[in-house]
């Protein structure tokens, strides 16, 4: 089913995702950082719908199915390496700080910060092109809701 999609993004030199595999890719690398920390929670799952709404104007439904979705393509995706490349072409440098505070948003979703989420988001802001500090900034209007 994410045949073609794990092929574009493991290509040595992938092209511009469209729409609906950027979605696909930005939602596999939210479950990811979710998961980081070994526990994927209901406030974890709950805050990845809401990104997803909100960043595509989906409804709830159409947001819980892009996440069960990604919750199946991450488990068999390559490394954040290669995720995190392909969303850098997916979006535009300027949408790339809101994208950081929404991956920020919901590693913080269970109320802890956790130093392999931490990890996870420094290697995904730094491939993404933004500094310690932009991702800090970001973690910061995270925090604030």
């Amino acid at each position: 089913m994410f045949d073609s999609l794990l092929r574009r993004l493991t290509a040595p030199a992938p092209d511009r995702l469209p729409d609906p595999d950027a979605d696909l890719a930005l939602a596999a690398l939210l479950v990811r950082v979710a998961r980081a920390d070994g526990h994927y929670d209901e406030s974890e799952i709950a805050r990845i719908d809401r990104v997803l709404a909100n960043r595509r104007g989906l409804g709830p439904e159409a947001a819980g199915q892009l996440r069960r979705e990604a919750e199946a393509f991450e488990a068999q995706a390559p490394d954040t390496v290669r995720f995190t490349r392909a969303l850098k072409e997916a979006v535009p440098v300027e949408d790339r700080f809101a994208l950081m505070q929404a991956l920020w948003t919901v590693a913080l979703a269970d109320g802890e910060r956790d130093a392999e989420e931490d990890q996870v988001l420094r290697l995904v802001a730094n491939l993404l092109g933004l500094t310690d500090q932009e991702s800090a900034i970001a973690r910061q209007h995270a925090e604030r809701g």
